[in-house]
């Protein structure tokens, strides 16, 4: 969605309705002018100020003095000058294509304001695409924010809905449901930016996830600090990622099998345990019998107040809050959604091809 087609085509549309006032106003002193003036009556002052204004040539309805015909004189410059504002603004937003980017703008925000539970990527740059092809892979809705209009046309051209602002503004965040989204990824190249957005989102939103890219150790810390809820450097990362590989490759390939692309044969997703609705909560990982029920191998538990419990054994008490990490099939993974309770649990998403 470009904001800033929208604002052209909003600007084409109050230039018509301006000139269709200003039409609307000639008509009426035309009318007033033969009613009060030339004392005539109302439909013959009305007849006579159509006919003037469409420059037909009939003639007068009623003879006119001097002081009438340069009043008519001037009727006809000025509607003409009303006329041909009307036909100049009609013609630019055909030839321009306003009335079909309206009717795309309005499909586009019907769109938006639809999402619910989505996913804001602010930034579409290297690291913005592929986080949009992760997503796209994993089934979840989501929007993206650029403000340059070269890497807009490629996200719409890729099929994304895009909205076209800075993201560092609450205006821009406001329109792409800030208050309905779950996450947002701040993917921009400033550092200064990426933290605006973070602060923008968490005060619109405090219950919302926020991640972030950071390029130096310090703009990291900093983004942490302003609520991002996890910040990512690529040359960190990617260093870490480097060693990894050179290191231990086989288990980067799988590590790197289960957590992205389309064709995986196993997957990694987790759950939240709503005591409402879990009939394991205060049970052990034994009693459960998760493994034999579902198949799905449970990696870590993560606790409410943040401890991590690495490979689970038997004699682990699941508590309320906690986030069970599983790795297994689609198909096993959705067995143990259900088996834990499709309402209170992390819904899973079905991974699709893209």
């Amino acid at each position: 969605m470009y904001s800033t087609l929208e604002q052209k085509y909003q600007r084409i549309q109050k230039e018509l309705k301006a000139g269709i006032i200003a039409l609307a106003g000639v008509f009426l002193i035309g009318t007033l002018w033969y009613k009060f003036v030339e004392n005539w009556s109302w439909e013959d002052s009305a007849y006579m100020t159509v006919i003037t204004l469409a420059t037909v040539g009939y003639g007068e309805t009623r003879p006119l003095g001097a002081r009438g015909r340069l009043f008519t004189i001037a009727l006809i410059l000025m509607g003409v000058v009303s006329i041909g504002y009307i036909v100049n603004r009609f013609t630019e937003a055909i030839i321009q294509g306003y009335f079909q980017q309206g009717i795309r703008i309005r499909q586009q925000r019907r769109l938006m304001e639809s999402l619910q539970e989505h996913y804001i990527i602010c930034g579409f740059s290297r690291t913005g695409r592929q986080i949009a092809i992760e997503f796209r892979a994993e089934g979840v809705p989501f929007v993206v924010i650029d403000s340059n209009l070269e890497s807009v046309q490629m996200a719409q051209s890729q099929g994304y809905v895009v909205y076209q602002g800075d993201a560092t503004l609450d205006e821009t965040l406001w329109k792409v449901g800030i208050d309905r989204a779950i996450c947002i990824v701040a993917a921009l190249p400033s550092d200064a930016e990426n933290l605006y957005v973070v602060l923008s989102a968490k005060t619109l939103n405090p219950n919302m996830r926020a991640i972030a890219r950071a390029s130096t150790e310090e703009a990291l810390q900093k983004l942490q600090r302003a609520g991002a809820d996890a910040v990512v450097s690529p040359y960190i990362t990617g260093g870490k990622r480097m060693a990894a590989a050179a290191l231990r490759p086989q288990v980067m390939d799988f590590v790197d099998g289960i957590i992205s692309g389309t064709d995986r044969q196993l997957y990694m997703e987790e759950f939240l345990l709503n005591p409402a609705t879990c009939p394991f909560v205060g049970q052990t990982l034994g009693l459960a019998k998760l493994r034999s029920q579902t198949g799905a191998l449970l990696l870590a538990i993560r606790r409410a107040n943040g401890e991590l419990i690495g490979g689970p054994t038997a004699e682990t008490v699941f508590m309320p809050g906690d986030v069970l990490i599983a790795m297994g099939t689609a198909e096993q993974l959705r067995t143990l959604n259900q088996v834990l309770g499709p309402i209170g649990s992390k819904k899973l998403r079905r991974p699709r091809k893209s």
